[in-house]
């Protein structure tokens, strides 16, 4: 019998999500959004948490806590707070902010998630943004160290690896071809160019002013055409502007409560939180996180397996590190990233783990799939993962 014939028992204090959305995502310095400051990005998500749930039982004043994922904007706890009071929820409500590199959206979530089932509050929205167009990633300052005392330890100094070049060691380690990673990377814009083509984002996205569409989706993108680029961080590498995640502004927000409150105010569920897991790898590959992460999440979540999972949103941060997890955790490449991912949709750093979360239940919702991942690496080294679960929909409010 398939999963969907065995419903997990419902919990009063089961954490659940009941609206999720995102921002546009927009090229840096060349997009939409390039000019648009990160504060209101943010406040655009937030505000757009209510505004997709067609009910009045639901008001900003019933926000207990907020966590905000950021990664590059200096002043992210002012800019937040800032952001939240223009948004309409009152002062009353507190905010804090995360930095845990590109899982930063969805450690946010997970903060959330995580006092509501410890019985902190019964409310709250988990969220994300970055401006890479304000705070590039290239002007960020060096870490301030004991430079002596790291320097006899490699593990150390490798956290100072450009992300690129993970990516080469990546590539060298496991033997990836140029070419492997050219057809991931088309197939990403492929799917993403459908996605938008059939208007699937729209349930998920919130205008920003008259800006309501992805703008970094190349339709028409090949492997062929992608061939024609040069590697970026070794002469004789393999990833290239092409096959690697877009540089992107935008912001998403979730917000979730305990299932008593979602029933008690009669607003549909979207999915249910079922686990979180973050697990360290060595910080000079990076980008296999995922492939560590994700069996222990859906442990920790009680599946069986990774048969189990539907539908798996694994960010591209580039083709050799998605690529490789994929193959390693021998998941059908049809399962991973249906509407595309990071590297046609854009990773905004802080952004991107919430956003995931948008994309992945909206898609589940539409086919009436029931348990899907979320998952990335993280810069220094690790990889995130979270379980969620859509419920039958008769079973839903």
């Amino acid at each position: 019998m398939s999963s969907t014939q065995h419903p997990s028992p419902k919990q009063p204090r089961d954490v659940v999500i009941v609206s999720a959305v995102r921002t546009p995502l927009c090229r840096a310095h060349k997009g939409a959004l390039a000019k648009i400051p990160p504060s209101t990005l943010l406040s655009t998500a937030l505000k757009g948490c209510f505004a997709k749930i067609p009910s009045p039982n639901i008001s900003p004043k019933d926000i207990q806590d907020i966590c905000i994922g950021n990664v590059l904007c200096p002043a992210d706890a002012v800019v937040a707070r800032m952001a939240q009071l223009s948004a309409g929820i009152p002062y009353t409500t507190p905010i804090s902010t995360n930095n845990r590199q590109c899982s930063s959206g969805l450690q946010a979530v997970a903060h959330i998630a995580n006092a509501i089932r410890s019985g902190q509050i019964d409310i709250g929205i988990g969220g994300g943004f970055e401006s890479m167009s304000s705070h590039p990633m290239q002007k960020q300052p060096m870490p301030n160290v004991d430079w002596d005392v790291m320097k006899s330890c490699k593990d150390a100094m490798d956290c100072l690896i450009p992300m690129g070049v993970t990516s080469e060691n990546v590539s060298k380690k496991f033997g990836l071809t140029r070419k492997s990673l050219d057809e991931f990377a088309s197939k990403s814009h492929e799917k993403a160019a459908l996605a938008r083509d059939r208007g699937l984002f729209e349930d998920e996205i919130i205008a920003v002013g008259d800006i309501c569409h992805d703008d970094g989706i190349r339709p028409g993108t090949t492997a062929e055409k992608l061939a024609k680029l040069k590697p970026v961080f070794d002469k004789n590498g393999s990833t290239t502007a092409g096959n690697s995640s877009q540089l992107t502004d935008g912001a998403a927000a979730v917000l979730l409560m305990t299932r008593q409150e979602a029933e008690r105010r009669g607003l549909p569920i979207l999915g249910v939180w079922r686990s979180y897991v973050v697990k360290g790898v060595p910080p000079s590959i990076m980008g296999i996180g995922p492939a560590v992460a994700i069996p222990a999440a859906c442990e920790m979540a009680g599946l069986k397996g990774l048969d189990d999972v539907d539908v798996f949103e694994i960010n591209e941060a580039f083709a050799s590190q998605a690529s490789w997890c994929i193959d390693e955790l021998g998941i059908p490449v049809e399962k991973v990233n249906p509407n595309g991912g990071a590297i046609a949709l854009g990773h905004p750093l802080g952004c991107t783990g919430t956003r995931q979360i948008a994309t992945l239940l909206h898609e589940m919702n539409r086919r009436g799939k029931r348990f899907g991942v979320v998952s990335m690496c993280i810069g220094t080294g690790a990889g995130a993962a979270a379980v969620l679960e859509v419920e039958p929909r008769q079973s839903m409010l």
